[in-house]
């Protein structure tokens, strides 16, 4: 009879095991590291977070949602809102960790959780574990989601551009468009610090899924000069865009420009629209200014069935778009389509008619129950020093101006700016067009230029020199009282007591002076108030040249508003249509006898 050994033997092999430690970890007396990139519990960095939400988007499993933290404040660029997470449905993706735009989101090596309370397992990470700082194994380099390089912008190169004054930026093609648009994590930080409160991830996300005439649609929605904001608006909104914290931000403007520069006409451009216009109310409304204000109340109270007239001083409608903003950067064909479009739906404009000469104020205040103001800054400050009144010394609003309206402007071949905001930039750049060597002299340091970072570029490669720290002293002339030259001093930078920006201070002895044939200063401007009665002006309030507002821009008199330059310190085109917006509402509820007195913000 044969004898199985092997089973005989095999139970005495299960004691060899006794003398080894158990495989089986004693949770919660001790537990096992993990791996380094073991995808664990999150990690937040709470102050490097910014609320966008783009990880509860993207989350399949709906693990996160964003909630309000006491500590943390909502500011322009940051909701207020953190993530929180539900472990129970949480399947550690990390796509919310690649999908992050600052990089504030993690995985952690931490994995145990026991309880029996289920709320337990929503956790507000980096607040609920600060201690997972030390213990972070999954982050986003090298592994995230999105797209942080702009797509760029094709513009004419600076030797080409100062030939004429051809646009300088030729625009995204379809391809371009569609690329960039889908950048935009659409979490919606950017309508927050437009001063109109633009859709802005609603339009981005029409263009990236191919229906660019929706995108136009809801540009109009409330913005009536949606074109020239995507050619020259100061784009606040991409100053904080979320993508913008580890790279390039969405080119929010050039896309706005992409879908508005779709309707090449009026005609096309009130089909895509397709306004609902109201029918009339009855209500009168004046408007003094055809500026980007003025245009914006004209444009929705038309819609909304009042009576709008535009009282405007000049032949062309626009303000400074049209008269102070360079054709290289927005064309006259861009602007006039605008203007068609509006007198379309109803808005009429009374040109060359200058309130004070051609009508008076009490005359609009019989003919209408409201008024706005909206006549912007057109008064130039002067340099204040000896020479300026001399044949060949400009100011660069009425350079612009003239420019602007066709007409020739003698300059000579080599030109002084003095300023260093965007007015100062252009009439640098429209002098070099015009083919002088062009210096600017600026009092402080290059980085202190209130002009857009973009427009001193554009100088630059365009031949613009920029002296930053340059005072103007004396403008020299010669026999027949024509620009010469041009005397200044270098000065140094020294620290405000008042703790704001360093001031210049003139360096003893260190004077210069450059041979010159015109001296243009863009220094600032200020309102003219002559067509505004005695009563009007001892009636509202005047605050460093600025008529003071409420919050539907209204003034001390009731049925009398103001916006734009006159009523805020922006001195941009979004900010006087967000002031004309704004008005809108007010006038809309004062005529329709409606409670104004609680204020509000715009929808």
């Amino acid at each position: 009879m044969a004898i199985n050994l092997k089973g005989i033997i095999s139970p005495y092999n299960a004691l060899k095991q006794a003398g080894k430690k158990p495989h089986t970890v004693q949770y919660p007396f001790e537990k096992k590291e993990a791996a380094e990139r073991y995808r664990g519990f999150h990690y937040n960095d709470l102050e490097e977070c910014i609320g966008c939400g783009t990880c509860a988007t993207i989350c399949q499993n709906e693990a996160i949602d964003m909630i309000f933290i006491e500590g943390i404040e909502t500011t322009n660029g940051d909701s207020g809102l953190r993530p929180r997470v539900d472990n129970g449905r949480c399947c550690w993706c990390a796509l919310c960790v690649d999908s992050c735009p600052t990089g504030s989101l993690s995985l952690t090596k931490e994995y145990l959780h026991v309880s029996e309370d289920p709320d337990s397992f929503l956790l507000i990470p980096g607040l609920d574990n600060p201690e997972g700082k030390e213990k972070i194994s999954w982050i986003s380099n090298g592994n995230s989601l999105l797209d942080y390089q702009r797509v760029p912008m094709p513009e004419l190169e600076g030797k080409e551009r100062v030939k004429s004054f051809a646009e300088v930026v030729l625009g995204y093609s379809e391809e371009q468009a569609r690329a960039e648009a889908a950048r935009c994590v659409g979490c919606g930080i950017c309508t927050d610090n437009c001063p109109v409160h633009m859709h802005i991830p609603e339009y981005i996300n029409a263009i990236a899924r191919g229906d660019d005439e929706m995108a136009v649609k809801i540009i109009y929605d409330n913005n009536p000069l949606g074109e020239t904001c995507g050619k020259v608006c100061t784009r606040r909104c991409e100053e904080i865009c979320a993508v913008s914290k580890r790279g390039e931000p969405i080119a929010i403007r050039w896309l706005k420009r992409y879908a508005t520069e779709k309707a090449k006409n009026k005609d096309i451009l009130k089909e895509i629209v397709n306004p609902v216009i109201l029918p009339p109310n009855g209500h009168s409304v004046g408007i003094i200014g055809a500026g980007p204000g003025g245009l914006t109340v004209a444009y929705y109270l038309a819609l909304r069935g009042f009576d709008v007239t535009i009282y405007e001083a000049k032949d062309h409608a626009g303000g400074m778009i049209m008269y102070g903003i360079p054709k290289y950067r927005l064309p006259l064909d861009s602007i006039e389509k605008q203007i068609e479009y509006m007198k379309s739906i109803g808005v009429k404009i009374l040109f060359n008619t200058k309130v004070g000469k051609d009508i008076s104020f009490n005359e609009l205040k019989q003919k209408h129950e409201a008024i706005y103001i909206g006549i912007g800054f057109e008064v130039p400050y002067k340099l204040g020093i000896k020479g300026e009144d001399a044949e060949g010394s400009i100011q660069a609003i009425n350079f612009l101006r003239a420019i602007n309206s066709e007409k020739h402007v003698e300059i000579g071949n080599k030109v002084v700016v003095v300023g260093g905001g965007n007015v100062a930039i252009d009439a640098a750049r429209v002098s070099r067009r015009l083919g002088a060597e062009v210096t600017i002299l600026y009092r402080r340091r290059v980085e202190d230029m209130p002009a857009d970072w973009e427009e001193i570029e554009g100088a630059e490669d365009e031949g613009v020199v920029i002296h930053p720290q340059a005072i103007p002293l004396e403008i020299i002339t010669d026999e027949n009282n024509k620009v010469k030259a041009i005397k200044y001093a270098n000065a140094e930078m020294i620290p405000d007591p008042k703790g704001g920006r360093p001031r210049p201070k003139i360096i003893e002895g260190d004077e210069h002076i450059i041979e010159v044939t015109s001296v243009i200063a863009a220094i600032g401007q200020e309102a003219d108030y002559s067509f505004l009665p005695d009563e009007v002006i001892n009636a509202i309030e005047i605050k460093r040249g600025r008529i003071v507002v409420n919050e539907y821009q209204q003034t001390k008199l009731p049925w009398l508003f103001a916006g734009g330059d006159i009523a805020n310190r922006r001195a941009d085109a979004i900010s006087a249509i967000a002031d004309g917006y704004r008005a809108v509402q007010g006038i809309e509820k004062l005529l329709l006898n409606e409670d104004i007195k609680n204020g509000g913000r715009l929808n």
